[in-house]
């Protein structure tokens, strides 16, 4: 499903708080995951190009949610081709670890929402300049929620999303930095619940994060 309205899609993403980052999603799990995330509150999921399956899996969780109860895209998009494969599959969103103008262009052309790599505020302008919706301040680890704030200064503008390093310890500090939404991986999900099929322990940590974001844009 191409999307609609990318206006309401960046809000849906906002509204989740969190962008699941699902590197490495398995077929026979990935439903599982997201359902337990979803109840959790977090209801946007970046489904990662360099899984080989990555198309079928993006069809594959659009398909299990209703219309509009949740929002599915696809991570580390490197090319304007992936990036078209993606939206042909369902993604209403598309994410690059850089910032590749094919891959706004693409998205631009096709209404769907993009949020390409950064880490400089000179390749945020250049990124939002070019179309992109927002972008991905990443690694975010690597400079931490001054970096995010510092940016937001000068350039109010432009909607951020931190990804990479961001956890529970660090989620508040980064909305609070000016962050439109975080992207978190083994944080959100651990490897290991999911390897033992507890479901549970996923759902609550996707509470903690929902609240733990909430609390910081309440304050």
């Amino acid at each position: 499903m191409v999307a609609l309205d990318v206006h309401e899609d960046m809000q849906r993403l906002a509204d989740s708080g969190v962008v699941a980052v699902m590197r490495g999603a398995d077929a026979d799990t990935i439903i599982d995951v997201a359902d337990a995330l979803h109840e959790g509150g977090v209801t946007a999921y970046e489904i990662t190009a360099d899984n080989p399956d990555a198309m079928d899996l993006i069809r594959e969780v659009s398909a299990s949610f209703s219309d509009r109860e949740a929002i599915v895209g696809a991570g580390t998009v490197l090319d304007a081709p992936t990036a078209n494969a993606a939206i042909q599959a369902g993604a209403e969103f598309v994410v690059g670890p850089n910032f590749d103008e094919g891959v706004v262009e693409t998205c631009n052309r096709y209404g769907t929402l993009v949020a390409p790599g950064i880490m400089t505020p000179t390749e945020a302008t250049d990124a939002y300049s070019a179309g992109a919706d927002l972008v991905k301040v990443f690694p975010a680890s690597s400079l931490g929620p001054g970096h995010l704030k510092s940016m937001k200064g000068p350039l109010p503008q432009i909607p951020m999303m931190p990804t990479g390093g961001v956890g529970l310890d660090n989620a508040a500090d980064y909305i609070e930095a000016g962050a439109v939404v975080v992207g978190a991986g083994g944080a959100l999900m651990d490897g290991e619940a999911i390897e033992n099929g507890d479901f549970e322990a996923i759902t609550e940590t996707a509470r903690e994060f929902s609240t733990v974001i909430d609390d910081a844009r309440d304050n």
